[in-house]
């Protein structure tokens, strides 16, 4: 019997779903997965590198598509499914179009949803957009919010969305990168490691950030600078017009494995990634976070991160001081990830349990 519906669309969703899956699973609670397919090319070897394999496969993603189309999309897809199976709780993840229009279906066929890292605001709707107003929205509509640090669920407090639903888990991104750096091949030690991908960087902003790497690579003999292409159009036409440089290397986006152990053995990561901000922090990896804003602030309170925005001349700059500065660069590493131990899988399932006992009692 399906008891448990999650609903995934992007690799970062299933990574930081399957620990919470696999707890499930562990407890003999019934799950089915629905892969939307919004990112085709990362999720098909994500879900084979953890293990997994969707019940159903919605294959909504279509070329030059547009947010609101595939919201449209996945609703539609996903009612049927939710009436035939009929589960007691849908699970989302994070802030994708995936999960905003996953829980709003949810929401419409009376099915409960519960929010795997609910909680994070960076309080700007327009960074990261539309991540920002989508976590709102399926925060507000669900009935379990799992809440990764103490400061995301002092959040959902001051939207009134406390009480006994909102549990604070930790991060399920350090159960899953802890788990697969375990199993990874290392490579490219010491190389600096970035990824830009965020909508808001589209155009010049990330054509100068792209501008900043090959600075760097030209600047530094010691240093191999690796950036690891997102499939998004954009980043694809934006990594084609860089001009070459032979200590830039450009990668074809890896399985999620090999990321990880990319990741693992790299000197510091520079990105605008969310979920790369976590996971650098797990392994110890220092971060340069290319944003004006964070949704993580733990992080830089933290001491593992360091909010240098988008000018290229600060991106070089506080690159070359961690290069340079082996105290700096120690001392971030060292930092305490405040995302958690790595056991935000079992409380996340812990916590579905209870919730399904008690709706059964009722």
């Amino acid at each position: 019997m399906t008891r448990v519906l999650a609903v995934l669309g992007t690799r970062p969703e299933a990574v930081k779903l399957a620990p919470v899956v696999r707890a499930l699973r562990r407890r003999g609670i019934g799950v089915r997965l629905v892969s939307t397919g919004q990112h085709r090319e990362l999720l098909d070897d994500a879900l084979a590198d953890l293990g997994l394999k969707a019940d159903a496969d919605l294959r909504l993603m279509r070329a030059g598509q547009t947010h609101v189309r595939l919201a449209a999309r996945v609703l539609e897809g996903l009612g049927p499914l939710l009436a035939r199976w009929r589960p007691a709780l849908t699970l989302v993840q994070g802030d994708t179009t995936t999960a905003a229009a996953a829980a709003l279906a949810s929401f419409h066929a009376g099915v409960p949803v519960g929010h795997v890292e609910a909680g994070l605001r960076s309080f700007d709707r327009a960074n990261p957009f539309p991540e920002e107003g989508n976590r709102v929205v399926v925060d507000h509509l669900s009935a379990l919010r799992f809440a990764p640090t103490r400061a995301a669920r002092a959040n959902l407090r001051r939207e009134g969305l406390g009480g006994p639903g909102s549990l604070v888990t930790g991060n399920t991104a350090v159960d899953a990168v802890r788990w697969a750096a375990a199993r990874a091949p290392r490579s490219r030690p010491g190389c600096v490691l970035a990824t830009f991908h965020r909508r808001e960087s589209f155009g010049r902003p990330l054509e100068r950030m792209l501008g900043a790497l090959r600075a760097l690579a030209a600047r530094r003999a010691d240093v191999r600078v690796v950036f690891a292409v997102h499939p998004n159009p954009a980043v694809r036409r934006a990594a084609r017009a860089l001009r070459p440089h032979p200590r830039l290397e450009l990668l074809a986006p890896l399985p999620y494995l090999d990321f990880v152990g990319l990741l693992a053995g790299c000197r510091l990561v520079v990105t605008d990634s969310g979920g790369l901000q976590e996971e650098a922090s797990a392994l110890g990896r220092p971060v340069l976070v290319a944003r004006d804003v964070t949704e993580r602030p733990e992080l830089l309170a933290a001491g593992g991160g360091r909010l240098v925005g988008r000018e290229p001349a600060r991106l070089v700059r506080e690159a070359e001081r961690l290069l340079d500065d082996a105290g700096a660069w120690r001392r971030m590493s060292r930092a305490r990830c405040p995302f958690g131990d790595g056991r935000a899988g079992e409380r996340t399932a812990a916590a579905v349990a209870r919730w399904l006992a008690g709706r059964r009692r009722a």
